[in-house]
């Protein structure tokens, strides 16, 4: 089996338009939450998201392509033309053919179905832009990416609600790992905050009307947020024959079903999802230094996801440092793993544990380390990024310094 290794990262989100932007603010503890702005939001109860403000896509791409390209794949063209960058790669002959993208999304095109639901049921019109439908297509993200750097190899888009980008990830890795394809373009990203998107949501009773604040006694709910996270995974003696800058290993995955509930977590379902990824990566427990974690901000979630840890990490559990970047940015849904992923390579290369910010009450039911409000300087070695999904799908990959 060959070793796998990220050698670029790009990212767009409510933190930054960039990764060392988007770094910086996970840092300083700086919250991309607050208040929407897009049309009828005055109609919601939840106003408020973790809402990319200043992109301007009129400025990025010409006009055939915006009759193409919903929100999401905006973000995820933006994200991956940074990734590709650091990366150094260009995709010609045979590592062309054989290169691809799997990207995760959970919604797809939401803001291409809310306006033109908008414009045949209450407008009252009767015809539609005759690329509705390459435009909303939960795979229009992936097949965009590949066209735009010539990307022949496998190319798909997984959609498992809040796993999404780490389910795909877990694809990519396997098929680089398995010698299948040198490099994989990877990641996910979502744009649900439209009116349709968020009032779906609000049925859910599920989301908070002021703040993220997972594992605080006094949580209240999740907060969405959108954009995109995208990187290079690549063999890594491809990586190092030609001289690539490697930002941290790919050392093992695992996923697992709770077959239980659609909406409810199961504490049995994650616990085998880390304890799996750390076997695939021949990892003992006491060797992880810190766990991004699910963190929505739901005590079901939040409470779950706590003892699963202490289930599978016994007393190494309380050294452990795990926090919830959600309470930054807001939950991605399909794109939020990929954007989390960065907390992970910052805690690998630069020594930081993003913290949890908004975090007021201790809560006897998540007695563990979760960063609180302030980032950490710390040395670690290994990391794991969590995902639980509505549906009880759950994937867990796990990360190693170089």
């Amino acid at each position: 089996m060959k070793r796998v290794v990220i050698t670029g990262a790009g990212t767009i989100n409510a933190l930054g338009h960039s990764v060392p932007e988007t770094l910086h603010a996970m840092r300083e503890g700086h919250c991309g939450i607050g208040e929407l702005e897009f049309r009828d939001v005055e109609r919601l109860a939840i106003r408020i998201g973790g809402q990319v403000r200043g992109f301007e896509a009129e400025g990025r791409f010409n006009r055939q392509q915006m009759s193409l390209y919903d929100r999401f794949t905006q973000f995820t063209l933006t994200a991956a033309k940074e990734a590709i960058d650091q990366s150094g790669l260009n995709f010609h002959g045979e590592l062309a053919a054989k290169s691809g993208v799997v990207l995760g999304t959970a919604g797809g095109g939401v803001s291409t179905w809310d306006e033109n639901y908008r414009s045949v049921y209450e407008e009252g019109k009767n015809r539609v832009h005759p690329f509705v439908v390459p435009k909303l297509m939960n795979n229009a993200a992936a097949s965009h990416v590949s066209m735009e750097h010539n990307l022949k190899g496998p190319s798909f888009t997984v959609s498992t609600a809040c796993a999404s980008s780490n389910h795909a990830m877990a694809q990519a890795f396997s098929m680089v790992r398995s010698g299948m394809a040198p490099v994989m373009v990877t990641g996910g990203s979502e744009s649900m905050l439209c009116f349709g998107g968020v009032k779906a949501w609000e049925g859910l009773r599920v989301m908070s009307k002021d703040a993220c604040r997972p594992f605080s006694a006094n949580r209240n709910g999740m907060v969405q947020g959108e954009g995109a996270g995208i990187f290079v995974f690549e063999e890594m003696e491809h990586a190092k024959a030609r001289g690539a800058e490697i930002l941290c290993e790919v050392a093992g995955f695992a996923m697992s079903s709770d077959a239980s509930d659609i909406v409810m977590p199961s504490k049995q379902g994650a616990a085998r999802a880390m304890a799996g990824a750390l076997a695939d990566a021949r990892i003992n427990p006491g060797d992880v230094g810190y766990i991004n974690a699910h963190g929505t901000g739901t005590a079901a979630n939040d409470k779950t996801e706590c003892a699963a840890v202490a289930d599978v990490f016994g007393r190494h559990a309380d050294s452990l440092m795990i926090s919830s970047t959600k309470s930054m940015h807001g939950h991605l849904i399909g794109g939020t793993g990929a954007v989390e992923l960065l907390a992970c390579i910052m805690a690998l290369r630069d020594g930081v544990i993003a913290p949890t910010i908004g975090y007021e009450e201790p809560d006897p039911e998540c007695a563990l380390d979760v960063v609180p409000n302030e980032a950490r300087e710390a040395k670690v070695e290994v990391v794991l990024s969590n995902a639980f999904a509505f549906g009880g799908l759950n994937a867990v990959l796990a990360l190693r310094k170089v």
